[in-house]
């Protein structure tokens, strides 16, 4: 969602109908991370992106703990042509629930509120906030080391929007002792 975190020339606005964002952990990765699961009442925004040289193997081998899922049908654009869209989800039964042993990031966090002020506006921050579930899950305050390897340098107003809407969602933050 941040243009800071990829190399994907020419992003476009979308919206995606009929799933939802959650935050889930696999037996790949020690921390939850956000992912798409179907929900026909939802509609997500996000940015579609081509593949750089059309390399879905590439894409497919950093997303190693999703699938990827053709989506062009349910992803409105401003684009004239149809080009070919997927998401990528973590299977079904492929997850855990987020937990002390596998919290979000805040980090990780950070950078996909950045984006969305960016992209959306602050008004954009808070549909990621009400179309996103899992916000039970403990978040590791790891900004001062982040943890997230593509971290990114927020500036006040965007941290200050991020912890706001952490409030308002009575996230429970816990601290980096790392």
């Amino acid at each position: 969602m941040n243009r800071d975190t990829h190399v994907f020339d020419a992003a476009h606005p979308a919206k995606l109908r009929g799933w939802r964002r959650v935050w889930r952990p696999t037996e790949l990765r020690p921390v939850a991370f956000l992912t798409v699961v179907p929900d026909p009442a939802s509609t997500i925004d996000g940015l579609i992106a081509a593949v750089p040289g059309a390399d879905w193997p590439a894409l497919d081998l950093r997303e190693a703990a999703y699938a990827r899922v053709p989506a062009h049908d349910q992803v409105t654009h401003s684009l004239p042509h149809r080009p070919e869209i997927a998401v990528y989800s973590i299977p079904e039964g492929a997850h855990g629930t987020p937990s002390i042993a596998h919290p979000i990031l805040l980090s990780y966090l950070d950078v996909v509120v950045q984006g969305y002020a960016r992209e959306f506006g602050p008004e954009g921050v808070a549909r990621f906030f009400d179309t996103t579930h899992g916000w039970e899950a403990p978040i590791l305050d790891d900004r001062a080391a982040p943890r997230y390897p593509r971290h990114q340098i927020l500036s006040a107003a965007e941290r200050g929007l991020a912890d706001d809407h952490l409030e308002r969602v009575n996230a429970r933050l816990i601290r980096d002792t790392a």
